[in-house]
């Protein structure tokens, strides 16, 4: 074969690549249209396309996600009516479903829930099959127990085919305390056999540097998570920013404000998007005199307790070894797994 057939051969080959590629991104577009609906949608049904693009501003991407806001909170947006408030939100019911269904549409839902597998497989029998899209999972626990390790594998398996324990999607990942390591998931990738710069190129990366700039980048993920499809959002630690932004008994009022609202948005997204939500969270050793065995309790108070749809404990092993406990969970029964961290991520428990 000569040296310009060789050259064209690699042309061919570049162009195929190219069209693979486009077409792959017009297949994630098309799902996401076709799983949520955008808020430029509303201009069929007689809302102005000016107002579209307020509430756009305001960080309402989706029919869905004006559909699940309260009135008021609606009102604050600046040139948007008390009367054309009522208008966005009576259009919006119309097309988003909110009223009653039976059980039994709901368990057939249920079934159709996917899970994101977590590198052990002991683990993923103690949360029956993974983590669950749809919800927000808490990990607390101490340093050196393997929240942030966790969150790793998990933002390489999620880009993983479903019929291999993953979400089909992309990732979201929110840093507040600097502990994010690409290496680690280039590790990570070689294990479940993909490749590294594409692993990378499908995380979308954001360091939080306070509570305002983490609660600013969720409203920025809702525009992204409205154009390409993603199935799982990590916020690690969530809770950090808060415990240095607000001091005092004086602001605990405040604060928890804050948190709830940041929650709440976390639980709009996972309701929308279908997306599976983990957050880690730290312990505050207790000193009230009443604690006996293990004192630690994890911070944020009855707000994060009541927002966490499933909520793990971390515990140090022996060796290598983690332990993870369900603390609470609405389907889950309360039990323990082992697990170890390896260089690749999370793995089975090393005897």
């Amino acid at each position: 074969m000569s040296s310009r057939q060789r050259q064209q051969q690699a042309q061919q080959q570049q162009q195929e690549q190219e069209q693979e590629e486009e077409v792959q991104q017009q297949e994630e577009e098309e799902d996401v249209r076709a799983s949520v609906l955008k808020v430029e949608q509303l201009e069929q049904c007689g809302i102005a396309a000016s107002d579209v693009k307020k509430l756009k501003d305001a960080g309402f991407h989706t029919v869905e996600s004006l559909a699940f806001t309260p009135r008021k909170t609606l009102l604050t947006i600046k040139g948007i009516s008390e009367v054309k408030v009522d208008k966005i939100l009576a259009e919006a019911a119309k097309l988003v479903p909110m009223g009653f269904t039976t059980a039994t549409d709901f368990h057939i839902r249920r079934q159709e829930t996917i899970s994101i597998g977590t590198g052990s497989k002991d683990l993923d029998a103690l949360l029956g099959g993974g983590i669950e899209t749809g919800g927000i999972t808490e990990i607390f626990g101490e340093f050196r127990t393997g929240k942030t390790q966790l969150c790793h594998t998990l933002a390489v398996i999620a880009q993983l085919p479903t019929n291999m324990g993953g979400g089909e999607g992309r990732v979201m990942y929110i840093d507040t305390e600097g502990t994010f390591r690409p290496e680690r998931l280039l590790a990570t990738a070689e294990r479940f056999g993909l490749n590294g710069e594409e692993v990378l190129d499908n995380i979308a990366y954001a360091r939080a540097y306070n509570s305002d700039h983490q609660m600013s980048l969720l409203v920025q993920g809702a525009a992204m998570m409205a154009d390409t499809r993603f199935s799982l959002l990590i916020v690690d630690s969530a809770t950090s920013l808060y415990r240095t932004d607000y001091s005092g008994r004086g602001e605990l009022s405040a604060r928890q404000m804050h948190l709830a609202k940041f929650l709440r948005m976390l639980q709009r997204l996972a309701d929308e998007f279908g997306i599976a939500v983990v957050l880690t969270n730290q312990v505050v050793a207790q000193v009230d005199g009443f604690a006996m065995g293990d004192n630690k309790k994890p911070i944020g108070g009855n707000i994060i307790a009541h927002a966490s749809t499933t909520r793990l404990y971390f515990k140090k092993g022996a060796g290598e070894n983690r332990i993870c406990k369900v603390y609470d969970s609405p389907n889950l029964p309360e039990a323990e797994a082992q697990f170890s961290i390896g260089a690749d991520g999370i793995n089975d428990a090393k005897s």
